[in-house]
């Protein structure tokens, strides 16, 4: 019988092998499936006979799975256009919840939201990361279900400054005018319309007169601030400089007073005012005031953030995805549905966010592929099945031999 046991073992091996090429290529277009190889070792039996040198005399028992081994090289990023979908490159595995309250990891990034918003894999575990409060993100908290909640808003934010940049013709007769508007938000979000009406009054010389309507501030009078531009030579400002103060004590609105800084420079700290002789105009302008807005969509980052756009075309962060890398990742144990659960030989969770601390980063709108590739396993089939043919042929030589032998013991 002990012929029969070493061709046996190589059945079996070579059938585990076969079951793991088999199951690559079923998971061929699983998303975040990772490529698995079967390892083999000997058995040897244990013998007290030695040979006339010494030497110990041992007869091999067969052949015994070792282990098998996760290949865990980044597979194909497939881009989905899905907001929520995500794609990890590098080392690390999303951290999910699953339906029984513990704690999985997944490559598998084709995540989807639930009816309450929660981000969540097709298998129904949770996404976990870090939440945001007023637009900030806390790395340092405990981590929870990731929610895009789809009524998320951006409250009004009052204008504080604003920038203009214009030029006022350095030919346009004493006495001329010419105006600028720019739109302003007060603090229930309400858009104001500001003028500043430039009058020339001499060589070099304008007077200016900010104005908002009566009917915005239920004032006698529409002038907010007024005063003088003074140009050097060559058509630059140089007085008055750096920025101009603007209040506005009341609006029929119910807002809040208004407190805004007419900014006269560029961020490189340039006038933006000039006097050339050119055609009087405005070219640009700008202020940091908005109206409230609403979620109109979000994008992932590389560092997981979740970046919410606003129909006002702001942008705020709504969470961040939390990701967590092992000492040694062949220890951890598959449990299906693509995840993974942490165990003593894979070591304690390592959590992060993506780039930083070793940990990978995330492409948003995109899957990450199986890493199977059909040669090769078509390859390693290819030896499983010869191994087997050729242990299946020994247990018959052995079968042979056996009656061969029970032949001449009865005859």
């Amino acid at each position: 019988m002990g012929f029969f046991g070493v061709p046996l073992s190589g059945l079996t091996a070579a059938e585990t092998q076969l079951q793991t090429v088999s199951n690559n290529l079923a998971n061929l277009d699983t998303v975040g499936y990772k490529d698995q190889n079967t390892s083999f070792s000997d058995i040897f039996a244990q013998s007290s006979m030695l040979n006339g040198v010494g030497d110990t005399l041992q007869s091999g028992l067969g052949v015994k799975t070792s282990q098998t081994v996760s290949n865990f090289s980044d597979g194909t990023q497939t881009s989905t256009s899905i907001a929520s979908n995500m794609a990890l490159a590098g080392n690390g595995f999303f951290v999910v919840q699953t339906a029984g309250g513990g704690t999985a990891y997944t490559r598998a990034g084709d995540f989807t939201t639930n009816a309450s918003g929660q981000l969540t894999a097709p298998n129904g575990d949770l996404v976990m990361g870090y939440g945001a409060s007023n637009g900030v993100v806390s790395s340092s908290g405990t981590l929870q279900p990731l929610v895009i909640n789809e009524s998320a808003i951006v409250p009004a934010s009052p204008t504080t400054s604003f920038n203009l940049s214009v030029n006022l013709s350095s030919s346009s007769a004493s006495g001329s005018s010419f105006s600028s508007t720019t739109p302003v938000y007060d603090s229930l979000g309400n858009e104001q319309q500001l003028s500043i009406t430039y009058t020339n009054t001499g060589a070099n010389t304008w007077s200016y007169s900010v104005n908002m309507p009566t009917s915005a501030t239920g004032a006698a009078s529409s002038q907010l601030a007024s005063g003088t531009l003074t140009f050097n030579s060559s058509g630059n400002l140089i007085s008055p400089t750096g920025s101009v103060a603007i209040s506005v004590p009341s609006l029929v609105d119910g807002a809040a007073p208004l407190k805004i800084n007419w900014n006269l420079d560029d961020s490189s700290g340039n006038p933006t005012i000039t006097q050339n002789n050119s055609a009087s105009a405005t070219t640009a302008q700008t202020q940091n005031g908005f109206a409230a807005g609403t979620l109109a969509g979000y994008s992932i980052l590389p560092n997981g953030i979740i970046e919410g756009t606003f129909s006002n075309g702001q942008t705020s962060p709504l969470g961040q995805v939390a990701l967590a890398n092992f000492a040694n990742t062949q220890g951890l144990v598959q449990v299906g549905g693509n995840d993974y659960q942490a165990s003593a030989a894979a070591g304690p969770a390592l959590v992060g966010i993506a780039g930083t601390g070793g940990l990978g980063t995330i492409t948003g709108g995109s899957v990450e592929s199986s890493n199977v590739d059909v040669a090769t396993e078509f390859g390693k089939m290819i030896v499983a099945q010869q191994a087997y043919q050729a242990n299946a042929k020994s247990i018959t030589t052995f079968d042979t031999l056996v009656q061969t032998t029970m032949q001449m013991l009865t005859s």
